[in-house]
């Protein structure tokens, strides 16, 4: 393999990595997004709005609510929980 040949061919590795790390970082950008919190807190709601009323439950839509607080919840000590996690494991790692 001549010099050109292997610039060339780590020049489109770096591109190839360069696209991956792009999509790596929309995918992550995804996972936190408000967007994506609450479609799902909203689709959440509805589905289980569906499944008390077909279960005939007294109060469906004020017990739906609750799990999707719980939802709203969890999602929004994540990023608390995580920089705990993280911390701790840095001083374990010393």
């Amino acid at each position: 393999m001549n010099l050109k040949t292997e610039i060339n061919n780590l020049h489109a590795r770096i591109i190839a990595i360069e696209q991956r790390n792009k999509r790596v970082e929309a995918d992550k950008a995804w996972e936190i997004s408000k967007t994506r919190t609450i479609f799902i807190a909203i689709s959440t709601y509805i589905l289980i709005v569906f499944f008390m009323l077909l279960i005939k439950d007294n109060h469906p839509f004020l017990n739906a609510f609750v799990a999707t607080a719980g939802y709203f919840i969890s999602t929004g000590t994540y990023d608390i929980l995580k920089k705990w996690w993280l911390k701790r494991r840095e001083n374990y790692k010393t």
